[in-house]
């Protein structure tokens, strides 16, 4: 039987970033620093899950009671382009590098055999329909530089091809086979600087 410890170890583990042993020490410090540590930590984690949800119009993570999410609210922002990314922590990843001022749309994932990833998984309707409704005039593809988001990003060209809109990729200032969660903030910021016709 496995006990309360060796469990809590077993879910740390399945978080990015965290091996077996790395599992086990966070474990334990949880444990014995209940007042400092795990009791933040069980107040941090409910109210995540009550209140973070992905914003209705382009996908991002924002809480109940902001949405759409403040992205899509800002006036400021430049109306005209919209930047699509695989998963709402890559639009978290593309702000910080300070060089994007558009709008976002997130698919949900990638095209992948594999996983089962088809394109009925994907929010393309959504993405189509927002180009068309407001009226963007470049679609900037933010996407994976592997195997399969390239196979998405021509995907999604053919997909938005009856649109008129232009659509851009990001100049491939980054590292092949990685997504854009890994790039640091320079090299994502001269990828969507220099960004290329797809």
């Amino acid at each position: 039987m496995i006990g309360p410890i060796e469990e809590l170890e077993r879910c740390l583990a399945r978080l990015p970033g965290f091996g077996r042993r790395s599992a086990a020490r966070a474990a334990l410090a949880l444990v014995r620093e209940r007042a400092r540590l795990m009791e933040p930590l069980q107040s941090s984690l409910r109210a995540a899950h009550d209140t973070v949800r992905c914003c209705s119009r382009c996908g991002a993570f924002t809480t109940v009671d902001r949405d759409p999410c403040d992205v899509c609210t800002d006036a400021t922002r430049d109306g005209g382009v919209v930047c699509v990314v695989e998963d709402p922590a890559d639009i978290v990843t593309v702000e910080s590098s300070g060089a994007f001022r558009g709008r976002y749309h997130a698919l949900g994932g990638k095209l992948s055999p594999a996983r089962k990833m088809g394109p009925e998984r994907l929010r393309l309707a959504e993405l189509a329909d927002r180009v068309v409704r407001e009226g963007f005039g470049e679609v900037l593809l933010a996407l994976s530089t592997d195997m399969e988001g390239d196979a998405t990003a021509g995907y999604v060209a053919e997909y938005l091809k009856g649109t008129g809109v232009k659509i851009t990729r990001l100049a491939f200032g980054l590292p092949a086979d990685s997504g854009i969660a890994y790039s640091d903030p320079l090299t994502l910021k001269r990828a969507i600087i220099h960004r290329i016709p797809q």
